[in-house]
């Protein structure tokens, strides 16, 4: 087994060059954007170790908000303190958020990206491959023993198969795990190879106040600005409420964010919401970022449609301040006590079985997206107990069935570069839009 590197000494041009292509590349929902963090940092870079990286995520599992992004926010600051944890994060969501507002000009006014999102569509299918190259990859490593094998088992069951709140598979696995490290004799562990970094102290507060301040400061100064009653203030706080209850990523709100748009602020007309997630499912970043085009029509609508495309966007992105500034403050505020926890037997235990849960989480997310790509319908079953999403096996596409075997031969078998695959499936994806 190779040793991480210290974390020092990355360069922090070598680390803002390696966020670019992570943020540029982050397809495929948390599955992807995890599996291609792993990948990249893990595997390629080598500049954390296995146990830095799962612990990293084991936090932001526990967090709300997008749990990709506030892992890159996270791991950014293990390499280079607050300023990379900023870096990281921002570049995290940047590509996608500028192609959401790109695309949603687009919508607005000609209705028609059919060609973009061929472009996107065929880079889903290699995700979906490297989506599983590393959950295999993951699984191999994170579970250690009949326990977190069982966890990770219990967790897809739980997830998949009876849809159980994401929050409380989660708690019960740290739980359990918990009071079963407290029970047992005390064991010995090494101390680790990884030298301790000076900013992995606490003593971030700073940061997350002055994160703190600009996110609920902002939303003060548009009630005192412009009342209680305008569109963006709306949006602010609309949006504020919706980052901190967003557990279990974005599908847990997002019915509720599109009823409310809908039919309360009446930001959105029926079936626009549909069109904004296809936007968002076919970008790379967090799919919260639909968030933003619930924003843009908002202040769209607001501004009386066809007088100012500058006003939309303008509240399209302060959706996006709003959302992703509470992201930094859980990572500035906890992650250095976070840390700390690594000597912890029993609590490091808990964070331990959470990475078992997360491979069952992972699985359930990469099955989830393998529905949605390889089939055209689904159905939910819900009977005696169960509450499980199927697709409905007559609906499979053929194209996107062939890309996604094609991504996969050229992973698996031809082991070519992920860049290349990427690439590849792209101009197969638009190929097939024009075709």
């Amino acid at each position: 087994m190779h040793e991480a590197p210290a974390a020092n000494t990355v360069s922090f041009r070598e680390a803002l060059a390696v966020w670019w292509q992570i943020g540029i590349l982050s397809f495929g929902g948390p599955a992807g954007q995890i599996a291609l963090m792993h990948r990249i940092i893990v595997d390629e870079k080598r500049w954390l170790d296995e146990a830095r990286f799962l612990h990293a995520l084991n936090y932001c599992m526990l967090l709300p908000g997008p749990e990709a992004q506030q892992l890159a926010t996270y791991v950014g600051w293990l390499l280079h303190g607050v300023r990379g944890g900023l870096v990281a994060g921002v570049l995290f969501i940047l590509p996608g958020a500028v192609a959401i507002l790109a695309l949603s000009w687009l919508y607005v006014l000609f209705g028609d990206v059919s060609l973009v999102a061929g472009l996107f569509f065929g880079m889903k299918a290699a995700v979906l491959a490297i989506v599983c190259q590393a959950m295999a990859r993951i699984a191999q490593r994170a579970l250690r023993g009949r326990f977190h094998i069982a966890l990770a088992l219990a967790g897809f069951v739980g997830l998949f198969v009876f849809a159980l709140p994401f929050p409380l598979v989660i708690f019960c696995a740290g739980l359990l795990a918990y009071l079963k490290a407290r029970f047992e004799p005390i064991r010995l562990v090494a101390p680790s190879v990884e030298p301790i970094l000076t900013h992995v102290r606490p003593g971030t507060g700073r940061a997350a106040l002055t994160c703190l301040a600009l996110w609920l400061g902002s939303v003060a100064l548009l009630h005192l600005s412009l009342g209680s009653d305008n569109a963006f203030t709306q949006i602010a706080d609309f949006f504020s409420r919706m980052a901190v209850v967003t557990f279990g990523g974005a599908y847990a709100v997002l019915s509720y964010v599109a009823q409310q748009a809908v039919e309360q602020y009446q930001w959105l007309a029926p079936g626009e919401m549909l069109d904004g997630l296809g936007l968002a499912e076919t970008t790379p970043g967090p799919l919260i970022l639909v968030t933003q085009f619930v924003g843009f029509l908002g202040a769209w609508r607001e501004a009386g449609q066809g007088s100012s495309l500058l006003l939309a966007s303008a509240g399209a992105l302060l959706t996006t301040w709003v959302t992703f500034l509470p992201c930094f403050v859980w990572i500035f505020a906890g992650a250095p006590y976070v840390e700390k926890l690594r000597s912890h037997q029993a609590l490091a235990s808990a964070l331990s079985a959470i990475t078992a849960v997360v491979v069952g989480v992972i699985a359930n997310l990469a099955l989830w997206f393998a529905f949605n790509l390889l089939f055209t319908q689904t159905e939910r079953v819900q009977a005696f107990g169960l509450d499980m999403l199927l697709p409905i096996l007559g609906s499979i596409a053929l194209p996107n069935l062939l890309l996604t075997l094609t991504a996969f031969a050229m992973l698996f078998v031809l082991r070519l570069h992920m860049l290349v695959i990427l690439g590849s499936c792209a101009l197969l994806g638009m190929l097939t839009t024009v075709l």
